[in-house]
């Protein structure tokens, strides 16, 4: 069962489930992805923090997990 990726998602989680993820999110710019704090903070707020449009980052997380079924 797939979970959708949202927002309130935690970094940790998403990695956790999907570390084939990380790609997309160090592209993106997040460099800090093993950082223990970052991986407490929601995709929203590691956006903020970086000056990342989150909804284009969950959209390209999400289109990824369909892509790989």
């Amino acid at each position: 069962m797939e979970e959708k990726i949202e927002k309130t998602s935690k970094i940790g989680d998403i990695l956790e489930l999907y570390p084939e993820k990380a790609n997309i999110l160090l592209e993106a710019g997040m460099h800090c992805l093993s950082c223990p704090a970052a991986l407490v903070e929601t995709l929203e707020e590691a956006c903020e923090v970086h000056g990342i449009d989150v909804d284009e980052i969950v959209e390209m997380l999400n289109k990824d997990n369909s892509a790989t079924e």
